[in-house]
């Protein structure tokens, strides 16, 4: 099969059914209730790529716990289908503006592999939503009419679902509104469906610079051959890549696979960007930690490792995206700020307090 026309073998195949899923790991009869309890609340696929890399016979594997799905999802007190009040942010079709200069606009709502810990739960997979011909004009007249639009995202769902026509129709007509200077494409298919990267998909892409694309590989397992190729063609074609990997219990709470993952992103030259902390998204208590436990992940990346290895550890709220790492700044005198280290070293850093300045001495 010529590489281009692989990914579409991909969704063609794309795995629906236990009895396909059994293919590839140990369904047992109580799983096989368990998925059918699930579904009939949330939606699942899984390529057969992505359903490679499971271990047959183990529960804990980090990417049967962010394919499959498990019936702890319809356990969750907390959970709300909408966390960051998108819907209420919403000024055009299936557009999101929290910030003055800049919007993510969902342009699909389907993907390669239903994350259980998709932020977009209510919506990937889902009929109820309309990315008509449509849709999309109204969008992109929103832009047009919006100035202080520079920065697009386009998102979903998973832009790349589509075929290159269509990719392309969206960013020539982007291309055309002066005011936006960037555009920016999230997709996870780099990692749970890189035979989509196709060279003539990256002789498109690089038409429309500047672009960028920001991916999610959350567990090192994730790395692959395949996806480390495809990681190549885009960086090739002048993209620069960046990772938002999601903090998961059990998957990648922890900082040793973090080192591990944010190492393996720097080789395959993707930048890695943000740690989300895992919302209270409807259907994923058993993935979410405390903020202390990310907090800890960057203390111990933070000197151990590459500084542009280390990503910006966030919470995203309905009032944007807040960072929270650890407190370096032990103590401040008029006269200096005392620091601890990555070793817990102090360092006494001369640094006179402006004492004219309204904040002194708060």
């Amino acid at each position: 099969m010529p590489f281009g026309g692989e990914w579409k073998y991909q969704i063609s195949n794309s795995i629906r059914k236990t009895d396909e899923l059994g293919k590839y790991i140990s369904i047992t009869p109580e799983k096989d209730e368990d998925i059918s309890a699930v579904e009939s609340e949330f939606s699942w696929c899984i390529t057969p790529y992505y359903a490679n890399l499971m271990e047959r016979n183990d529960s804990q594997c980090p990417i049967i716990k962010q394919a499959v799905p498990d019936i702890t999802e319809l356990h969750d007190p907390l959970g709300v289908m909408d966390p960051l009040d998108e819907e209420k942010h919403s000024p055009a079709p299936n557009i999101v503006k929290v910030y003055p200069d800049r919007i993510a606009w969902c342009v699909s709502n389907s993907c390669a592999v239903l994350c259980r810990h998709c932020l977009r739960k209510r919506m990937v997979g889902r009929e109820s939503f309309d990315f008509s011909k449509e849709a999309r004009k109204s969008a992109l007249d929103y832009i047009a009419r919006t100035p202080e639009i520079r920065d697009v995202l386009l998102t979903g769902g998973d832009p790349l679902i589509y075929d290159d026509g269509m990719i392309e129709e969206i960013l020539a007509r982007l291309r055309a509104i002066k005011h936006v200077e960037i555009i920016r494409i999230g997709s996870r298919t780099p990692c749970t469906m890189p035979q989509r990267i196709t060279e003539g998909l990256c002789s498109m892409l690089k038409k429309y610079h500047p672009l960028w694309l920001n991916t999610q590989f959350n567990h090192p397992k994730e790395l692959t051959r395949e996806a480390t190729e495809a990681c190549n063609r885009l960086a090739d074609a002048g993209i620069p890549l960046g990772n938002q990997s999601v903090l998961l219990r059990g998957i990648n709470d922890d900082p040793k696979i973090m080192k591990e993952l944010v190492r393996g992103l720097v080789k395959m030259r993707v930048r890695p960007y943000y740690i989300y902390q895992c919302q209270t998204l409807s259907g994923t208590a058993h993935f979410r930690t405390p903020i202390e436990t990310g907090i800890e992940i960057i203390r111990k990346l933070r000197g151990f490792t590459t500084g542009f290895a280390v990503p910006t550890y966030v919470l995203d709220t309905p009032y944007g995206k807040v960072p929270m790492s650890p407190n370096y700044i032990v103590d401040r005198d008029k006269d200096a700020v005392y620091l601890r280290n990555f070793e817990g070293k102090i360092w006494r850093e001369p640094n006179p307090m402006d004492e004219n300045s309204p904040d002194a001495y708060i």
